[in-house]
């Protein structure tokens, strides 16, 4: 079985209910316009509007046929996680997310969801997580600004979080923010070409530094577009580290434990991800539906000198370790 780690749904139940339910998160705007339905989070700007695609399981299952790919890991749109809402609001509307995705993709078997936590407040995040694991849910998809639009995912208020995923041997999917404070990025689509790379990488190495990833050592960290910036760069940042004896955890240790998603659209770089991290700690990942993702993510694997063992791992059989894919997964052909 081919298995995706890396797209995003975000459920039209979410939309159609949300009404309902507003009274819950006041902080949370939903703006149905000409460009489409956009969410105001806290009093910031709008975002995007919510991408039709995004949605459209039929379109997805159409997509995953063409490319050969049988089953999806999803995570939400991290636009829409509202970090920036105060915790309580934020971890009711973390639920409200959780249970549209589960209630929609109930009877996908081609679909495992990744929830949402509340990254605001570490304590919150874990009774979350404990809660969708025992739902069904794969794991979490967590982005790396926890404040929405800043904080640090090695915070020591987050130590809760990650004890928790740790204890639980959880999946943690670590994506980018769509916001990442750098206003040279605002040309030339730098923000999706270049700036997300910069914001995993930055937001990774602090993890390294800090020792999360040795402390917290049962956590199976996924990072999103083959690691970004830090498997070229971890020799640099592993000579910091000796520069600066005593100061900060081993990042190469920290390093050899994360799992890596195949989504950098360029066969050199999968070879150069696999020889760095492992081949059984690389994963195919897609990005799907977004159009900076990978239209053909088979294509740079097919491409690689890579032997029948190497492939299998990288297509499913790495995926089915680390993430809890649901019992009845398959494909309906």
């Amino acid at each position: 079985m081919i298995i995706d780690v890396h797209a995003h749904y975000t459920p039209r139940m979410l939309i159609e209910r949300f009404d309902a339910e507003a009274s819950k998160f006041p902080g949370v705007k939903l703006i149905r316009g000409e460009k489409g339905v956009q969410i105001a989070i806290a009093g910031a700007d709008t975002t995007r509007p919510i991408m039709p695609r995004l949605s459209d399981l039929a379109d997805r299952r159409g997509w995953m046929d063409k490319n050969g790919i049988d089953h999806q890991l999803v995570g939400g749109w991290l636009d829409s996680f509202g970090y920036e809402l105060e915790a309580e609001q934020g971890l009711r509307w973390s639920r409200f997310i959780n249970a549209c995705m589960r209630e929609s993709l109930r009877d996908e078997r081609r679909f495992t969801p990744l929830a949402t936590v509340p990254m605001q407040d570490g304590r919150k995040a874990a009774e979350v997580l404990g809660e969708v694991l025992e739902q069904g849910f794969g794991g979490v998809m967590i982005g790396t600004l926890p404040k929405g639009q800043g904080g640090n995912l090695d915070d020591p208020s987050l130590d809760p979080f990650w004890e928790a995923a740790s204890r639980l041997q959880a999946a943690v999917f670590i994506h980018p923010m769509f916001v990442c404070g750098e206003p040279r990025l605002a040309d030339y689509d730098l923000v999706n070409a270049i700036g997300r790379l910069v914001d995993t990488s930055i937001a990774v190495s602090r993890l390294l530094y800090s020792g999360h990833l040795l402390r917290f050592n049962g956590v199976k960290v996924v990072l999103a577009h083959g690691g970004a910036a830090l498997p070229l760069a971890l020799g640099r940042l592993a000579r910091s580290f000796e520069a600066n004896p005593g100061k900060y955890a081993d990042p190469r240790k920290g390093f050899s434990g994360v799992y890596l998603d195949s989504c950098v659209l360029d066969t050199e770089a999968l070879q150069f991800i696999v020889a760095r991290a492992g081949v059984e700690r690389v994963m195919l990942g897609s990005d799907a539906p977004f159009p900076i993702g990978d239209p053909a993510p088979l294509k740079v694997i097919d491409n690689a000198p890579l032997d029948e063992a190497a492939r299998k791992k990288i297509l499913g059989e790495t995926a089915r370790r680390v993430f809890r894919i649901r019992a009845d997964c398959g494909h309906p052909g």
